[in-house]
């Protein structure tokens, strides 16, 4: 059976660690080219492109923010001429955390929406134009459960995985039309990422309502967004997919 996502161009926000890198590494593993973007972390992007090339996939790292249109827009062109094509739009790009909403400056509020529902807005807007001329594109937007369930978890945290819920819903209805695929990921706990922001209390919470009695791998998170991006989920559209171990 050929690979996932064979000859397809991909593009992961937030890949440099933690979830996003797993997500590079798993789509250039099933055959796709993957470029990534990052904000801070140099030796991070770094390792983790070294990663993928050392086990024979191709990829690319961009210092540029979700949050700037300009510099998403040329790099989405810059992908396009090189490749001729965008295929896989991962919004990935995130962070964790925990603060209640008392003490919740309003700074923290709109970084958080920002990042997370500005940049999925912006980095789609920036890649659909080609996706569109090419009749074909899959778009995989990282929530969490924390957007779909009444969890105990930051309200700003929740209310932003909540808004690509939505964000997902209404645009698999507007570019369907195109060939195109929207479809949301929604982790519970995870071994790395933004779980390590969570009181050790939380995590025992978590793991005595799973049914599978532990906390996810950013791999497990990684295979369904893989195979959501490939030509096999292709009737899969609009959905919201959680992969949390049964809680």
């Amino acid at each position: 059976m050929s690979a996932l996502c064979a000859g397809r161009v991909a593009f992961v926000t937030g890949g440099s660690r933690g979830l996003g890198r797993a997500i590079c590494k798993t789509l250039a593993r099933e055959g796709a080219f993957v470029a990534f973007n990052y904000l801070k972390h140099d030796e991070d992007a770094a390792a983790t492109v070294a990663a993928i090339e050392a086990a024979g996939g191709r990829a690319s790292a961009h210092k540029v923010s979700v949050l700037d249109k300009p510099g998403l827009t040329e790099l989405a062109k810059s992908l396009d001429k090189l490749h001729g094509k965008i295929d896989i739009l991962v919004n990935n790009a995130g962070y964790g955390q925990v603060v209640p909403l008392a003490l919740m400056e309003e700074s923290d509020w709109d970084e958080m929406l920002d990042t997370h529902v500005k940049g999925a807005f912006l980095s789609t807007q920036a890649v659909l134009r080609t996706m569109v001329r090419e009749k074909y594109g899959r778009i995989v937007n990282v929530g969490s459960l924390a957007g779909i369930k009444m969890m105990q978890a930051p309200v700003h945290y929740a209310t932003a995985k909540a808004a690509l819920k939505g964000f997902t819903e209404s645009l698999a209805k507007e570019v369907g039309r195109y060939g195109i695929t929207v479809n949301c990921v929604a982790p519970g706990i995870l071994d790395e990422g933004v779980s390590d922001h969570l009181p050790p209390g939380r995590k025992e919470e978590y793991l005595r309502h799973c049914a599978a009695r532990r906390v996810g791998k950013l791999s497990e998170a990684a295979d369904m967004i893989a195979f959501i991006a490939s030509e096999r989920a292709s009737y899969t559209n609009g959905a919201t997919l959680v992969v949390d171990g049964a809680v």
